[in-house]
Parts: C-alpha cells; sequence; structure tokens
C-alpha cells in the first residue's frame, strides 16, 4: 500500500484564511487576496509570527474546502499520514491535535506525525504548499497552491490547486 504525508497548515487546514481573519481583527479591514499573491507569509501578513503564538489559532483554523471528504477516501485506498512541522510552535501541539480530533477524526493517533524539519519522512507521495519541503522529499511531490507559493515555479512538484484536483490524481 503507497504512503501519502499530507501537511496540515496550509493543506486541511486553512492558514491562510485564519491569517486573512486575524489580520482584519487587528486592523478593521480585510486585505485583497491580490494583495497578497505571491508574496512570503510574513511580508503578506507582517503580525503573522504574533498570530501564531496566540492561543487557539491553530485550534479555529477553517478546514480546507473539500479535503476533509477526500482525505477519508484516500484513507481507506493509501496508507495516510498527517504530517507537521508543529514542533515550530510547541504551544500549537495539542490544538492540531485537538483540531484534527475534531475535523478528521477518521485519522488515528497513530496516522499524526508532529516533527521538526521533514527530511525525516518517508513516503510515495507528499502534499504540501511550501518548496522547503518537497524540494527534499524523494518521492512523487504535490504543490498544494496557496497566495504565498502563487509565482513561484513548480519546479518538479506537481502543482494541485484544489483538493478535486488531487482526488483526480490519486483516486
Amino acid at each position: 500500500m503507497q504512503r501519502i504525508a499530507v501537511d496540515m497548515d496550509g493543506v486541511i487546514a486553512d492558514i491562510t484564511e485564519q491569517f486573512f481573519l486575524y489580520d482584519e481583527k487587528d486592523f478593521g479591514k480585510r486585505k485583497l487576496l491580490e494583495e497578497v499573491m505571491g508574496i512570503k507569509e510574513l511580508e503578506a501578513f507582517p503580525h503573522s509570527r504574533k498570530y501564531v503564538y496566540r492561543k487557539g489559532f491553530f485550534r479555529t483554523a477553517p478546514v480546507v474546502k473539500d479535503s476533509r471528504e477526500i482525505v477519508s477516501e484516500l484513507n481507506k485506498l493509501y496508507e495516510v499520514f498527517i504530517v507537521s512541522a508543529a514542533t515550530e510552535f510547541p504551544q500549537s501541539l495539542s490544538e492540531k491535535q485537538e483540531w484534527l480530533n475534531e475535523h478528521f477524526p477518521f485519522i488515528q493517533w497513530q496516522q499524526i506525525v508532529f516533527c521538526g524539519l521533514k527530511t525525516i519522512i518517508d513516503a510515495d507521495i507528499m502534499i504540501d504548499d511550501h518548496f522547503k519541503n518537497l524540494d527534499h522529499f524523494t518521492g512523487s511531490t504535490l504543490l498544494f497552491s496557496q497566495p504565498h507559493n502563487l509565482h513561484q515555479n513548480e519546479g518538479r512538484h506537481k502543482r494541485v490547486h484544489s483538493w478535486k484536483e488531487i482526488a483526480s490524481h490519486l483516486l
């Protein structure tokens, strides 16, 4: 059975939308998508570093459209692992665990990998929104489109714009 490593933030948890919501709450105006396209998250949302340390930031992130249903289907055909570099934000560990338990209850605790560098991950396929995680991965890679990576060349990675597109490749 093939193994798929699925990133959490920006792939199943809509961290970009969470940044939009927190930024709008702090500044009273929602940024436009065009304002943040092709810009690193820290530049697009200058207070993002502060946001990720706020209690509840990861716990209340919206679910990426169609991810729950399609990951559930993938879980029947593949060995699926949710992989997050969560140790970068140690306070996020319990929030991410609770979030997964709520939104992806079919993912068992043995299928959750909280780590630092993802270079340790051994799988056949990795789905992630950051080149730093995909570039060192030796298996097949799917680059999940997010505003911060839109103006970057995919290189060897296959860009996917939605979970429906992932389903068309893997289901």
